[in-house]
C-alpha cells in the first residue's frame, strides 16, 4: 500500500485529530486550574485583608463579618495543632505588609491562611475548599476519544472492500477474468464492487462466447479446406493443381493465424514458452511464409542466439512480417539482419503513408494491396507484445526496417 493510500490520509487525519484534541485538553486543564487558582487567590486576599485590618483595628468585628460573609474558614484555636500545622505545612504564598503578613498554607489536602501581626497570630482552616480536580475534563476527553476510535474504526470497516477491489482490478488488468469482487454491503463503495463484478462476469460470457464462436468456426473451416486440399492432391499435375493446392495451403495459415489471435487475445497469454536457436526460429517462419529461399538473405550475427519464446506463436509473428516485406517491396526480397538485441527486417520499398500504429490495427491494409486480410501486422503486434518484446518501424534511404527490439536472448 502506497503513502498516498486513501487509508494512509484517513488515518492521518483521525491522528490529527486525536493530538488537536489532546493539546487542546492540557490547554484546557491549564486554563482551567489557572483560573482556579486565581479564584482561591482572590478569596484568601480578600479574608487576609479584612482580617488584618480588624486585627490592626481598622474595622470593626461587623465590618470583619460583612467582608467575610460566605467564606467557610475556622479558626484553629488548638495551640500544639496549630503549631503543628504551621511548622509541618507546605507554604504556597506568603504576602508581607506594614499591618502584618498572610500566608497560604497547604497541610493534608486542606488549605490553611495564616495570618500574623506584631501582636497576634491567627490560623484558618478552610472548610470549603477542594483540591482541583481533572475528573470531568478526563471524562469529556475520554468521550470524545473513544467517538474518534469508533468512527476511523467503522470509517476504515467501511473502506475495507476498496483493498479487495483494487487486487481484483489489478488481476483483471492482468488479463485474469476468474476475478470475485462480491460484497454485501448496501453502501456506494460495494456497489461500486458489485456493479464491477457484474461487469466482469458479462465480459466472461462475451469473451467464452467469442472463444466458442472462433473455435467452432476454425473447426468447421478445417473440414472442407482438408477435403478440398485431399481432392486437389487427386488432380493430374498442373497450373491449376498447383493453384488450388496454394490457395487451401494459404487458408490452412489464415486458420492458424485466427487461433493465434484467438490465444492472444483472450488472455491465455504464452503457454509454450522454451529456448530455441534464431536460426530454427528463423528456418520455421521462412518455410510458413511460403518463399523462395533467393528472397531471404539472412545475416545473423551468432547462429548460436537463443531465444526464449513460445515457438509457434514467434514463428508465426516472423512469417507475417516477412510476408509484409515481400509483399510490398520493390525487388520482392527481404534481408534479415540479427543480433543479441534486435532482429530487423529490411526491404526496399516506399515508406508507409501513415504511423505504424495505425497498421497494428485488425483489418488495415494499403490501398493498393488486394492480397492481404489487415491482420499480418496486427498479429505480429500482438504476439510480440505478450512476449515483451518492442515492435519499431523506420524508413531509411529507400528502405523500411521492422524490427523487435529489446529481446532478451541466452548466450
Amino acid at each position: 500500500m502506497t503513502k498516498s493510500s486513501i487509508f494512509y490520509s484517513i488515518t492521518f487525519i483521525f491522528a490529527t485529530s486525536i493530538v488537536s484534541i489532546f493539546l487542546a485538553l492540557l490547554f484546557l486543564l491549564e486554563y482551567d486550574k489557572q483560573t482556579y487558582t486565581e479564584k482561591l487567590n482572590t478569596k484568601y486576599s480578600i479574608i487576609s485583608r479584612a482580617t488584618l485590618f480588624h486585627l490592626n483595628n481598622f474595622i470593626t468585628n461587623e465590618e470583619l463579618k460583612r467582608q467575610v460573609q460566605g467564606y467557610q474558614m475556622r479558626e484553629i484555636s488548638d495551640k500544639e495543632l496549630k503549631s503543628s500545622i504551621i511548622e509541618k505545612a507546605q507554604i504556597i504564598q506568603k504576602i508581607a505588609d506594614k499591618i502584618g503578613t498572610s500566608a497560604i498554607l497547604r497541610y493534608e489536602n486542606s488549605h490553611y491562611l495564616h495570618i500574623e501581626t506584631k501582636y497576634s497570630s491567627l490560623l484558618l482552616k478552610d472548610e470549603d475548599f477542594q483540591p482541583y480536580r481533572y475528573d470531568l475534563i478526563k471524562i469529556i476527553f475520554g468521550s470524545v476519544f473513544a467517538i474518534i476510535i469508533i468512527a476511523y474504526m467503522l470509517t476504515i470497516r467501511k473502506l475495507k472492500p476498496l483493498r479487495k477491489l483494487k487486487r481484483q482490478m489489478d488481476r483483471f488488468a492482468q488479463g485474469d477474468l476468474n476475478i470475485d469482487c462480491k460484497a454485501d454491503g448496501e453502501d456506494e463503495i460495494s456497489q461500486v464492487a458489485n456493479s464491477f463484478h457484474n461487469a466482469v462476469e458479462q465480459i466472461n460470457k462475451l469473451n467464452h462466447s467469442r472463444q466458442l464462436f472462433l473455435r467452432n468456426i476454425m473447426h468447421e473451416l478445417k473440414t472442407p479446406i482438408t477435403k478440398g486440399r485431399i481432392s486437389a492432391e487427386m488432380l493430374e499435375e498442373s497450373k491449376q493443381k498447383e493453384r488450388l493446392i496454394s490457395t487451401f495451403e494459404k487458408l490452412e495459415l489464415l486458420i492458424n493465424e485466427f487461433a493465434s489471435i484467438e490465444q492472444i487475445t483472450s488472455g491465455e497469454g504464452l503457454k509454450n514458452i522454451k529456448p530455441y536457436l534464431l536460426v530454427d526460429l528463423l528456418d520455421e517462419a521462412i518455410d510458413l511464409a511460403m518463399i523462395s529461399p533467393s528472397q531471404v538473405h539472412n545475416e545473423i550475427m551468432d547462429e548460436e542466439i537463443i531465444l526464449h519464446v513460445d515457438f509457434r506463436l514467434f514463428t508465426t509473428a516472423m512469417k507475417n512480417v516477412i510476408d509484409n516485406g515481400i509483399k510490398y517491396s520493390n525487388d520482392q526480397k527481404i534481408k534479415i539482419l540479427a543480433t543479441h538485441s534486435k532482429i530487423s527486417f529490411i526491404s526496399q520499398g516506399k515508406p508507409l503513408t501513415r504511423e505504424l500504429s495505425h497498421y497494428l490495427e485488425p483489418f488495415v491494409q494499403e490501398k493498393n494491396s488486394h492480397q492481404s486480410f489487415g491482420l499480418g501486422l496486427y498479429i505480429v503486434h500482438n504476439i510480440i507484445k505478450a512476449h515483451h518484446i518492442t515492435f519499431t518501424y523506420e524508413h531509411k534511404e529507400g528502405y523500411n526496417y521492422f524490427s523487435f527490439e529489446k529481446i532478451e536472448t541466452l548466450m
